[in-house]
This record gives C-alpha cells, structure tokens and sequence, in this order.
C-alpha cells in the first residue's frame, strides 16, 4: 500500500539536506500553517494570517477570543516539544503524551496534562466514548499494543491506527484531537518522515475517517488513505525542494 511512499521516501534520503537556516524558515512556515489548521479544525476563529501574527510578532488579534490566542501558542509550543523529542528519538510514553497536553490546552490550568475524570460526548454523533474510569485502563491497552505489535508495522500504519486509537479513548477533557494530531507527526518524524499538516478545508474527510473506525464497521483503511494522500503530498514537496536546492548550489559553484 506504501510503495510509492517508501520510493519517495528513499529518493529524499539520497538528497543532500537544507541548510540549517533554510529548514529552520521551512519548519516555522509549516509550524504557522499547521498551528492554523489544526485549532481551525477545533473551532478556532484565527485566520492563518492572525496564527502568524501571534505567534511570530506576539500581537493580540483585536475581536478575537484570548483562548484563541492561547491555543495558538500552545501548540506551537507543543510542537515544538515534538520536534526536539523526535530528533532525539525518545520514546513515546503516556508521561510525554500528557506533557504534550499540557502544552496544548495551555489556558486550562487544572485539566492539561491529566486524564478527564468526567464522562463526555461528541455533539451530533452516536459515538459512545469510553466512561473517564476507563481511560487509564485504555490507554494502558494502546500503549502495550504501540510497544508491542505495533513495532513490526510500516511507520504509516503504525501513526494512523495510534491516532484512531487515541481519539477514540478520548483520554482529556479538551485538546484530544490537536494532542492526538501532534503525536500522530510525532511518530512520523521520529521515523525520518516529515509531518503533515490535516488541513482544516478536508475536515469532513478527516472526521469521516475517524467516524469509520469508531462505528460498526470498525475499519482504519479512510485514514489510511488519507495519510498516504497527505505523505505523499509532503514527500513530494521535499523531494522537489532539496533537488532545487542542490541544483542552485551546483550551478552557483560553477559560476564562480
């Protein structure tokens, strides 16, 4: 199912890196793109014009709520947490989940970091998530599945049926699906992937690959083919750049 990805995958690994300044400004334009789209995803008013402002020139958008605000620097924070523990290749616990979270749902003091001890519900679905005494029980299931089956699967199947998992479980009051996004880029990254970035104009198609695998069907191949859609996507665009980039060195050197 992953050919073309592992092909764009190895094309990638044979190109010489970006310089450090140059993946620097790369990864903080994506940081803004993704911060947008995931809290738009999650009912953010912020434009991806407003995400910039606060958090590259620290502004205050006028009219707009200050939890929007806070949202946006949580999880530019969050993912910037993600980033350094990837690249260290740490390895994922429920400790650096909920050190995730607690970057994430920065404006709630007393929920970020913990599991919910409250039950809770999906407005307009039927899903039925689990009752809060359960989440540890859960998670503690999807953790020994992560560190156990899951080890021999393609890092692709692995990241897309933890998510499902995980927004399933449903382990925090609030932030579960910006949390379980960036554990989701988390694992691509610490693969040697690059993250991707859900956009909030194919939320529909998002919500309707979770809605798959939390129905009677129970099925993870939608979100499959959606990250396999996306991954592809971003390999490509990092295949083209490097060569580009490679290509511009080589021909200014033969100027000189």
């Amino acid at each position: 199912m992953f050919e073309k990805i592992d092909e764009l995958y190895e094309q990638l690994r044979a190109l010489p890196p970006l310089s450090v300044a140059a993946e620097e400004r790369l990864m903080e334009e994506f940081m803004v793109r993704y911060t947008y789209n995931s809290n738009a995803i999650e009912g953010s008013t912020l434009t991806e014009r407003e995400t910039a402002l606060v958090l590259k020139d620290d502004m205050t958008i006028e009219s707009k709520p200050l939890k929007y605000h806070l949202d946006a620097i949580g999880h530019r924070d969050a993912f910037a947490l993600v980033c350094r523990e990837a690249e260290a290749g740490t390895q994922l616990t429920e400790e650096l989940i909920k050190h995730i979270h607690s970057h994430v749902l920065l404006r709630d003091e007393e929920e970020r970091g913990h599991y919910r001890t409250v039950n809770v519900y999906i407005s307009g679905s039927d899903v039925v998530l689990p009752s809060a005494q359960f989440v540890p029980d859960k998670m503690a299931a999807l953790m020994e599945q992560y560190n156990g089956e899951m080890q021999d699967w393609h890092p692709i199947q692995r990241a897309a049926v933890f998510h499902l998992a995980f927004e399933s479980a449903h382990p925090f009051i609030d932030g579960n699906g910006r949390t379980g996004r960036l554990i989701l880029n988390f694992e691509l990254m610490k693969a040697g992937y690059p993250p991707i970035d859900v956009k909030f104009t194919d939320k529909g198609r998002y919500y309707y690959c979770l809605q798959s695998y939390q129905g009677q069907d129970e099925t993870e191949l939608p979100m499959l083919y959606m990250l396999e859609t996306y991954m592809e996507q971003a390999l490509e665009e990092q295949v083209q750049t490097r060569t580009q980039a490679r290509d511009l060195k080589r021909r200014n050197k033969d100027e000189r």
